[in-house]
């Protein structure tokens, strides 16, 4: 209720309108939950976003494959975007991207 659902054709939609707002110069980014989080990421870096996929949002790997760890779903979409031509931020980069604070080291 009250929200947009998760579909390629509204997310196309949301990036469509933030361009005609915005211009073509922003950093934006996708997360998606349940069962077509990797539709909706994969379509995002082919749009030119940003995405974050894990445990959190979605357990599973593919129908029915669980995932055993936070890993393999970063794994999986490393992989995607680095097919597409894509890519991807070490922790640092993706900090210094959103304007955040280096992380403290120890702990």
């Amino acid at each position: 209720m009250g929200g947009m659902p998760a579909t390629i054709a509204n997310l196309n939609f949301l990036v469509e309108t933030a361009q005609k707002v915005l211009g073509d110069q922003f950093l934006w980014s996708c997360a998606a939950a349940g069962k077509d989080q990797f539709d909706l990421v994969t379509t995002a870096i082919c749009l030119g976003g940003n995405v974050r996929v894990g445990l959190e949002d979605n357990l599973y790997l593919s129908k029915g494959v669980l995932a055993r760890s936070n890993a393999e779903p970063i794994a999986k979409m490393k992989r995607i975007a680095q097919e597409l031509g894509r890519s991807v931020a070490t922790p640092d980069e993706a900090r210094q991207m959103l304007s955040l604070p280096p992380a403290a080291c120890g702990g």
